[in-house]
């Protein structure tokens, strides 16, 4: 079993900036991606960034260019900074990893992006 510990959400406004933090400790040998994935209210959660086994950086469209992702290896931490936020960013942030056909997720974290 997975653990996470995740931080960094909160309230800024349109244009601001945001850098959320998840690191995951306990089962995690054979990790295939990590990354996020969020859930705005009423909408099915979606892919915003992952880390893939090799160093692949994979991106949905809609942040591309104004999200990065980044993965400190020894230390199974995953960072998402997130820069020129907009309204429609606002959701809950899902940490996740993958180990190739199982997924564990994190609590999830509030990103509200609000004037």
């Amino acid at each position: 079993q997975v653990q996470f510990v995740e931080s960094g959400g909160g309230l800024v406004q349109p244009g601001g900036s945001l850098r959320l933090s998840c690191a995951a400790s306990g089962s995690i040998i054979g990790i295939y991606t990590m990354g996020w994935y969020r859930q705005a209210p009423g909408k099915e959660r979606e892919l915003v960034a992952a880390w893939r086994r090799g160093g692949t950086l994979v991106y949905a469209d809609f942040v591309k260019g104004r999200f990065t992702i980044s993965k400190e290896i020894a230390k199974n931490t995953v960072s998402l900074q997130m820069n020129s936020l907009k309204p429609e960013d606002t959701a809950v942030y899902y940490c996740y990893v993958d180990f190739g056909g199982q997924t564990d997720w994190g609590q999830g974290t509030q990103v509200t992006v609000s004037s």
